[in-house]
């Protein structure tokens, strides 16, 4: 509950979040680990922009607690940390889509 003036502390919470997406090559990676998870070789393949920039999207995409790293032998896979990001950009997409 918050008090008049305040407000609720989800919304501020949503903005982060929001903020956090808001990068095309952010919702190309979310769109990509909503399928499975992925090394990040395969997600430069999959979004055709540079291995670099693909690292410095997701160290933003770690930092807010989007995708989760775990290591498998000599490679890093990233997945989602929550499913329910995924439903937002890929509804975002389609709703783009639809304009």
């Amino acid at each position: 509950m918050t008090t008049p003036g305040q407000l609720d502390p989800s919304l501020e919470a949503a903005s982060e979040l929001l903020r956090a997406l808001a990068s095309p090559v952010r919702l190309g990676i979310v769109r990509e680990l909503a399928a499975r998870g992925r090394p990040v070789h395969e997600l430069v393949a999959a979004l055709g922009v540079s291995q670099p920039l693909v690292s410095q999207h997701l160290r933003v995409l770690r930092s807010s607690r989007i995708v989760a790293a775990r290591r498998r032998a000599r490679e890093v896979e990233y997945t989602l940390a929550d499913e329910h990001v995924a439903h937002i950009v890929l509804d975002a997409i389609r709703h783009a889509a639809e304009a």
